[in-house]
């Protein structure tokens, strides 16, 4: 079975992220938050919410404005944390900005500010982390599949 067109607009968001994000940074999607962090960040793309549709029905179309989360996490010595934490978040603006339309899936992909938090670590310098909402606006004909 293919896809639902919902699935689809998720997938692309995760390979757009995973072409931009720098060299030996790990993106997952959907996953709990390991043990260790990758010495180069994490990035985790969560699949939101998609909200109530906006319903027009000739023909039959649900519009989506499809809130997804992208969470970008470092563990890295405070000399190197912010340029590293920096960096991720670029790739996803990045990752953004190359392709409003995520291959045509969606017609704009919007990404919203983050508000970055330190995560304090016993024994260490602590993390820094933010979620980064991402919304995705797309129609589909069908709201399952």
């Amino acid at each position: 079975m293919a896809d639902s067109y919902m699935e689809r607009v998720l997938k692309a968001l995760v390979d757009a992220i995973e072409q931009a994000a720098p060299a030996g940074v790990t993106v997952l999607r959907n996953a709990m938050l390991p043990a260790r962090i990758p010495p180069a960040g994490l990035i985790i793309v969560r699949d939101g919410t998609p909200g109530e549709p906006e319903a027009l029905m000739s023909p039959p179309l649900y519009y989506y404005e499809h809130e997804a989360e992208v969470e970008i996490i470092v563990d890295r010595p405070a000399a190197t944390q912010e340029a590293v934490f920096d960096a991720l978040k670029q790739a996803v603006g990045a990752a953004i900005a190359a392709d409003r339309t995520l291959g045509g899936l969606c017609d704009y992909v919007l990404g919203q500010a983050p508000a970055p938090i330190l995560l304090p670590i016993d024994g260490g310098e602590g993390m820094k982390a933010a979620t980064i909402p991402v919304v995705l606006m797309y129609g589909s004909p069908d709201p399952l599949l």
